[in-house]
C-alpha cells in the first residue's frame, strides 16, 4: 500500500492547534484532535502531539491523514432489513444478537462486518475503522440505526445526535406496570460492584428518561415507550431498575421470569433526523420482529396496533413530559 502523502496548510489565525486545523480543513475538532495525537502532525517542521499546542498566523502546518488498516473478512451469516437509503446514509433494522462493533472478545461476524460487505467503510482521520455507525444499540435490542456513508455525513449525524436533534422512541415490555407514567433523573456510572453493569451512581453523569405506559399484559406484564434526553450506556434498563422494573429478557439487570423469552424485549421502533444534506426532517418506523410481536398478540389485553401507536409517540411524549431537552 502506498504511504499517505504529508500535506502542508498555512494558519491563518493564531489559537489551538486542533480549533485552527479543523476549521482550515473542514473537519471536526475531534477527529484533528485524534490525528495530532497519533503524531501526524508537524508546526513549522516539528511533531506535536498536544491538541492544546497554541500556534501563529503564518505558521507552516504539515499533516498526513491516515488510512485504516485491512480487517480479516469474517463470513457473515445474518442479512440486516435496510429501511432507507440514499447516496448518504442508510437506516437498518437491527436484529438480536448481532453485535455493532468488533471487538477482541467478540467472535462472530458483527453489524461492521456485513457493512464492510456491503461497501460502507469509513475511517477516521488518524486511520481507525468507524464505519459510518453513529449510534449503537447493544446485541440484543433491535431497531432503527442510521449509518452515515461519508465522513461529512458522520460528522453532520454526530452533532445532530450530540444535540438530540437526532434520536429514538423505544418500546419494552416489562415485568410489571409501572404506577404511573413517569421521568427518570437519575446520574449514571459504571456499577461499582459489577464492571459489566451500569447503575444509577452519584456523580455520575447525568441521565433523564421518559416512560410511558402503553398496554397492559394478561401476565403482569406491561408494553411501554420510552424516550431519552441523555445517551448513557444500557440507560433504559438502569432507569427501570431504579423503579424495581425490569424488561423481559434482561438477566443481566434482575429480571427473573420464564426462561423461554429468548432476548432482551427492548426495541427501537422509531428513529427521526435532519436528513445531513437536504436538511429536510425525517423519520422511520422499524418493524417489531417476530418474537416481541408474537409476545404482544398473544399476551396484551388491549388490541395493540404497532403502526398506530409508534405515529402517535412523539405526540403523546410531548403532551406528557413537555419537549426533549439535551441533558
Amino acid at each position: 500500500m502506498e504511504e499517505p502523502k504529508e500535506q502542508e496548510i498555512v494558519a491563518t489565525q493564531e489559537g489551538r492547534l486542533d480549533r485552527v486545523l479543523s476549521a482550515l480543513l473542514g473537519e471536526s475538532r475531534n477527529q484533528i484532535a485524534r490525528l495530532i495525537e497519533a503524531g501526524e502532525v508537524r508546526v513549522e517542521g516539528q511533531r506535536v502531539a498536544k491538541p492544546s499546542f497554541k500556534v501563529q498566523a503564518g505558521q507552516r502546518i504539515a499533516y498526513r491523514f491516515l488510512d485504516a488498516p485491512r480487517r480479516e473478512e469474517m463470513p457473515v451469516d445474518f442479512d440486516v432489513e435496510v429501511l432507507y437509503e440514499d447516496e448518504a446514509i442508510l437506516v437498518l433494522n437491527k436484529p438480536a444478537g448481532v453485535v455493532v462493533h468488533p471487538a477482541p472478545s467478540v467472535r462472530e461476524a458483527t453489524l461492521v462486518d456485513w457493512l464492510v460487505r456491503r461497501g460502507v467503510s469509513l475511517s477516521t482521520l488518524s486511520g481507525e475503522e468507524r464505519h459510518g455507525i453513529v449510534h449503537r444499540l447493544d446485541k440484543e435490542t433491535t431497531g432503527a440505526l442510521v449509518v452515515a456513508k461519508s465522513n461529512v455525513v458522520h460528522r453532520r449525524l454526530a452533532e445532530e445526535l450530540q444535540s438530540r436533534r437526532m434520536g429514538r422512541y423505544y418500546l419494552a415490555i416489562i415485568d410489571h406496570p409501572l404506577r404511573e407514567n413517569v421521568r427518570v433523573d437519575a446520574p449514571i456510572a459504571r456499577n461499582p460492584k459489577n464492571r459489566l453493569k451500569m447503575a444509577v451512581v452519584e456523580g455520575g453523569r447525568a441521565a433523564r428518561t421518559d416512560f410511558l405506559k402503553i398496554a397492559e399484559g394478561d401476565n403482569g406484564t406491561e408494553l411501554i415507550a420510552a424516550r431519552l434526553h441523555s445517551g448513557r450506556t444500557h440507560q433504559i434498563r438502569v432507569h427501570l431498575a431504579s423503579l424495581g422494573r425490569h424488561i423481559l429478557g434482561d438477566r443481566l439487570y434482575g429480571y427473573r421470569g420464564s426462561a423461554r423469552i429468548p432476548r432482551v424485549f427492548l426495541h427501537a421502533g422509531l428513529l427521526y433526523l435532519s436528513h445531513p444534506l437536504s436538511g429536510e426532517r425525517m423519520e422511520f418506523r422499524a418493524p417489531l420482529f417476530a418474537d416481541m410481536r408474537e409476545y404482544l398478540t398473544t399476551q396484551t389485553r388491549s388490541s395493540f396496533d404497532e403502526s398506530t401507536t409508534l405515529d402517535a409517540l412523539p405526540g403523546l411524549f410531548r403532551d406528557t413530559f413537555g419537549p426533549l431537552e439535551r441533558v
